[in-house]
């Protein structure tokens, strides 16, 4: 039963992430697999990659939100959405998995896409500047 209901919550966790990821305005964004290589690898706890992607959707969502101008503009958002990610190591070291090479370079590239995505043409270093992964 407890199995059951984990279960359950995981499955409701996981469609209000995709349904969020719907409402976004920008078709790309809303077909694309965010942190496919990490859901891909157990060494990764899926509920923590979950909190990553969301982190990922919610930059999406300020993006849309506050429309930035200029790379310095995005920068700033993503500053926020790396620290976010900073915050999430802790979890990872709790669960004995971290953000090492593979994960790093995953996220990286989430990152780079959703800049591209919304036109900017970004330096992958400089969107996640303020990482301590």
């Amino acid at each position: 039963m407890k199995n059951l209901l984990i279960l359950s919550i995981l499955i409701v966790t996981y469609q209000s992430i995709n349904t969020k990821q719907m409402d976004l305005k920008n078709e790309k964004v809303k077909a694309h697999s965010f942190l496919k290589e990490m859901y891909e690898d157990q060494y990764f706890p899926n509920t923590i990659v979950d909190k990553g992607k969301t982190i990922l959707i919610n930059l999406c969502a300020k993006i849309e939100n506050e429309k930035p101008n200029t790379l310095q503009e995005l920068y700033k958002l993503s500053h926020k959405a790396t620290d976010e990610f900073n915050d999430l190591q802790e979890e990872f070291y709790e669960n004995d998995s971290e953000i090492e090479t593979a994960a790093r370079e995953c996220i990286a590239m989430d990152f780079e896409f959703i800049a591209k995505a919304y036109g900017f043409n970004a330096d992958v270093e400089e969107l996640i500047a303020t990482r301590d992964w």
